[in-house]
């Protein structure tokens, strides 16, 4: 049986459209490249992706299918698994540690991409979490469109649900604000909604309808029903950072208006993190991000790279230059 190769220019950690999309880019650099993913996309539920030029409506498994296929062709590697742990530095290089079960314990490289994604943390309301990504959404670009002149519910659980009732108005003019565990809203807000037609209704969610694997309404905890084709939420988009964290760039907390909707990891503009040699791209560095943006993330920052590892190459072969000339080291 063939040894692995575990020595990579450059290892990517996470193989959604940020890590497949930096992948291809080094690969066609022509540098060696391992993606290291668990197999668990976060759009794994929904039926289709939307927004992206040229594959509007793709299944998400479909555009990750020719995605891999397409690194693959110029010698990109992959390797199934989850890691555990990453150390070292971009002088010495690094070493990514593997849970047990992979085919190899560890891999080392010389710069790493990280592009774990986001746990969407969502309302401890029953049906929730089982209908996520299908009728219970949360990205009006990503969904509005398929739920359109439909009866939308807004389950309140932060002061941007207004704002949520507003943008989803968009799309229909059967928007109900089920007030839910949010604190009341001002006066100002409330003409807001009046103003657009936008019903509110106090009192808790205690569960979604569903009828034959559709859902038909929501159940207030006083017994009411009131029929909605579609629930919007607020998840906590929490960074999945433990990788970066190990190596010294921790997440921080992500906030609007004063609140705070998630965590991610801080990055300058073509995805370096602050630890030299280390980049992240996607909804691990951008909790708002869609799928072409980590794609196109993800190839800013697999350029950044390579051009990174450029600059050390040709610092080594001066080096190597004018030691062979008996020149100043």
């Amino acid at each position: 049986m063939k040894a692995r190769k575990v020595d990579f220019d450059v290892v990517v950690i996470g193989g959604g459209p940020a890590g497949l999309s930096g992948a291809l880019t080094l690969a066609r650099a022509r540098r060696s490249v391992l993606v290291i993913d668990a197999g668990e996309p976060r759009n794994a539920p929904a039926s289709a992706v939307h927004n992206y030029l040229g594959r509007e409506g793709v299944a998400p498994g479909e555009l990750l299918t020719v995605g891999r296929e397409e690194v693959a062709r110029y010698g990109g590697e992959f390797l199934a698994g989850r890691v555990a742990t990453a150390k070292g530095s971009a002088a010495d290089g690094f070493r990514v540690v593997l849970e047990e079960g992979a085919d190899v314990a560890e891999v080392t490289a010389s710069r790493l991409l990280v592009t774990t994604g986001l746990v969407d943390e969502l309302p401890p309301v029953p049906g929730v979490a089982e209908r996520f990504g299908r009728e219970v959404l949360h990205c009006p670009y990503c969904h509005g469109w398929e739920v359109r002149d439909a009866p939308i519910g807004i389950l309140a659980t932060g002061p941007l649900a207004v704002h949520q009732a507003q943008m989803w108005r968009q799309w229909s003019d059967d928007v109900t604000l089920f007030r839910h565990t949010a604190p009341d809203f001002d006066d100002e807000q409330y003409e807001q909604l009046a103003a657009r037609d936008i019903a509110v209704v106090d009192g808790e969610v205690a569960a979604l309808e569903v009828t034959d694997d559709r859902l038909t309404g929501v159940t207030l905890a006083d017994g009411r029903v009131i029929a909605v084709r579609a629930v919007v939420v607020a998840p906590l988009f929490t960074a999945r950072g433990g990788v970066l964290a190990d190596l010294g760039a921790a997440a921080v907390d992500r906030e609007m208006a004063g609140h705070v909707v998630g965590s991610y990891v801080p990055v300058d503009p073509v995805g370096a993190t602050s630890v030299p040699g280390v980049w992240a791209a996607g909804n691990v560095a951008d909790p708002a991000e869609v799928v072409i943006g980590s794609a196109v993330a993800g190839l800013r920052a697999a350029a950044a790279i390579n051009g990174d590892l450029t600059a050390e190459e040709t610092r080594w072969a001066v080096e190597a230059r004018r030691g062979a000339a008996g020149g100043p080291a």
